[in-house]
């Protein structure tokens, strides 16, 4: 299916809070004050979110290094900060950060973020505002096919330090939180293995 464009405000307005009453706007977005309704995730996206939520929850969150939230939305303003927002998987905001919690929202960028791509998912587009609001390193995981990759804030911009495939020798290093992330083969589905540096923990994602 192509691109969906009402341009009827009462439309526009009858579909956002159909969305809001069944509780399909969980992940929905507002891109410059251009609403965007994402996907719905599907089991193995939720699994994957709650996963990786739980072992960032073990590894900072527990141990008061800094909090950790299952999505939450992330905006680049203060006043109308509902005219642009984004809704990152998982985010983790490190003891010390910048952003500033607002209750409804977020001010500035978690210090780690993730997105998990759905068929749709406009996530490389987000790459710029990411960058504004200073998020210091996004975990990328695309599952068609499936790879992980990881970007860093340099030079104002999110460039991306590494990529990895199921099966891959190599794993990806964060400089933010004390993990490194490889891309084992399996079936149904690969499995992210999570290893905690400085330590023989590792979770299966």
């Amino acid at each position: 299916m192509g691109l969906l464009v009402v341009t009827d405000p009462q439309d526009q307005q009858r579909l956002i809070a159909e969305r809001q009453r069944s509780g399909a706007d969980k992940f929905d977005e507002v891109w410059e004050g251009t609403y965007v309704m994402a996907p719905l995730a599907n089991d193995e996206h939720q699994a994957i979110q709650l996963r990786l939520g739980a072992v960032f929850q073990t590894v900072v969150g527990w141990s008061g290094a800094g909090l950790v939230r299952a999505g939450v939305n992330v905006s680049d303003r203060d006043v109308d900060w509902t005219n642009n927002f984004r809704c990152p998987d998982v985010a983790v905001f490190m003891e010390g950060t910048t952003a500033r919690n607002h209750d409804t929202h977020w001010l500035g960028g978690p210090d780690f973020a993730v997105e998990i791509l759905s068929p749709g998912d406009r996530t490389p587009e987000k790459l710029p505002f990411y960058a504004k609001v200073k998020v210091r390193e996004l975990l990328v995981v695309d599952r068609e096919p499936w790879s992980v990759e990881l970007y860093r804030l340099q030079d104002g911009e999110l460039a991306p330090v590494g990529s990895i495939k199921p099966g891959d020798a190599t794993s990806l290093t964060s400089n933010v939180l004390p993990l490194s992330f490889r891309l084992l083969a399996g079936t149904p589905r690969p499995s992210i293995e999570v290893a905690q540096r400085d330590s023989s923990q590792k979770w299966l994602v």
